[in-house]
């Protein structure tokens, strides 16, 4: 679900390892905040989240997010946005990178982190949330906004499109782009 690489300088990346397409169940949201945790505690200068070449996450698992009843939504919720406050918070910066499409979710865990490198190549990102009739929350809003302002941010979120990565670099919604290794 999760593979931890470890890089010179006591840098450690995080890859996503969830096939098909690295989407965001309670178990994933679960290790990587786990993971997270455990690498600040062990004295690790910074982290990388990533996932394979081409596809960094899909976003949420909806398929099985739908078979949760009420309480186990509520749960998966707050572990959600706790991984988001984590990563947020964190006290050792935490890069993105995103190895190719990142809609939805995914995106949304780049937007918290401190730097976000998108692969270079034919990819997509974006918040497409209400293209599937979901509302965003006003945290992701917010954090949007801090990333590209109002206004575009706005514009973003009605059409819920995915941009190519090359606008996402222009809109400042990544930092820089790269070739994948």
């Amino acid at each position: 679900m999760l593979e931890k690489i470890d890089h010179a300088d006591d840098i450690v990346e995080l890859r996503l390892d969830r096939p098909p397409v690295n989407a965001l169940n309670p178990a994933l949201v679960k290790h990587l905040d786990e993971a997270i945790a455990e690498a600040q505690v062990a004295g690790s200068r910074a982290l990388v989240l990533s996932g394979r070449p081409g596809l960094f996450s899909a976003g949420l698992d909806v398929p099985e997010l739908l078979e949760l009843d009420e309480a186990g939504m509520a749960r998966f919720w707050k572990a959600f946005f706790g991984l988001l406050e984590r990563i947020a918070r964190s006290d050792i910066p935490i890069v993105t990178a995103l190895t190719g499409h990142s809609p939805a979710g995914g995106t949304v865990m780049a937007m918290f982190c401190d730097y976000r490198i998108q692969a270079e190549g034919d990819f997509r990102l974006g918040l497409n949330e209400v293209q599937v009739g979901l509302v965003v929350p006003p945290v992701i809003h917010r954090a949007l906004v801090r990333l590209i302002g109002p206004y575009p941010a706005e514009r973003h979120l009605v059409a819920g499109e995915m941009i190519p990565a090359e606008e996402a670099l222009e809109i400042g919604l990544v930092d820089e782009a790269r070739p994948c290794r």
